[in-house]
């Protein structure tokens, strides 16, 4: 942990037109109003500022390789465990954009699966010397641990908007973010590295989806939000997107009736 810890308070700075088509694929592969010049996607700007990697950057998961920007965290698994935004202006499509990213912990933790590492990453986006959001990422380094069981679907999920990813879902939204972490595509990698029982929902996926529901539910933009998730989503199984028993408050509800994602909101 002492060599990780060197990596609080590293910085990169990074700029990037924001282009509305690469904003307009991002709410297509989400499933909202494609007039993003006028309904921006909800947690759209993850559609930017993802490095390009070449192939020989990649790792066997499919990310880039450890080391870099992040600390090279040696634990086998990783996710982007949970993020908390403050919606300060809209975004203006089609400008220059700037963001900034710091990491600004490095921790060990013990878990239900070993060793745990969370890395939190401060990011600021701004355009035009103005602050346009604030979001601190979490991402859980962790074990290998067992095999995860196959999910039953025993209809507990309940009420709410059913939403049921399939694998063009998956694919749609890895490729607006750029992601080829292979949990997301690789039925066999997954299944025979990672030990899940199928490919695994996106965790941001979910959280958007969720931060669209949100939005609607209080009428108005969003001025914070934020998530947790808690346990994984498989493909092609129905998820119930539904008001939390908390105020101001979300959740995503996995077929077995085990709630998958938190997330609470402010307007």
């Amino acid at each position: 942990m002492t060599d990780l810890v060197a990596w609080i308070g590293r910085t990169r700075t990074d700029t990037a037109v924001l282009d509305p088509e690469i904003a307009r694929r991002f709410a297509a592969a989400l499933g909202v109003s494609l007039d993003v010049e006028t309904t921006p996607p909800p947690l759209g700007h993850w559609a930017y500022f993802n490095d390009a990697i070449l192939p020989s950057g990649l790792g066997p998961d499919g990310h880039p390789k450890r080391g870099g920007f992040l600390p090279p965290v040696e634990l086998p698994r990783r996710m982007f465990a949970s993020a908390t935004f403050r919606f300060e202006a809209p975004l203006m499509l089609g400008e220059p954009a700037e963001l900034t990213q710091e990491i600004a912990d490095v921790r060990s933790r013990s878990g239900r699966t070993g060793e745990l590492v969370l890395v939190d990453v401060e990011r600021r986006l701004s355009q035009g010397g103005a602050l346009r959001l604030t979001e601190t990422q979490t991402i859980v380094y962790r074990e290998a641990g067992e095999a995860t069981p196959p999910v039953p679907d025993t209809g507990a999920a309940g009420e709410g908007e059913l939403w049921a990813p399939n694998t063009t879902d998956l694919f749609r939204y890895s490729a607006a973010t750029f992601n080829s972490h292979r949990i997301h595509y690789d039925q066999s990698y997954v299944r025979d590295e990672e030990g899940y029982p199928d490919l695994v929902v996106q965790g941001p996926f979910t959280a958007a989806k969720l931060c669209d529901l949100a939005t609607r539910i209080a009428g108005a933009p969003l001025t914070g939000f934020s998530f947790r998730a808690l346990a994984p989503l498989f493909v092609n199984q129905p998820v119930r997107l539904r008001p939390g028993a908390e105020p101001n408050s979300v959740i995503a509800v996995r077929c077995d009736g085990q709630t998958a994602v938190t997330a609470t909101f402010e307007a």
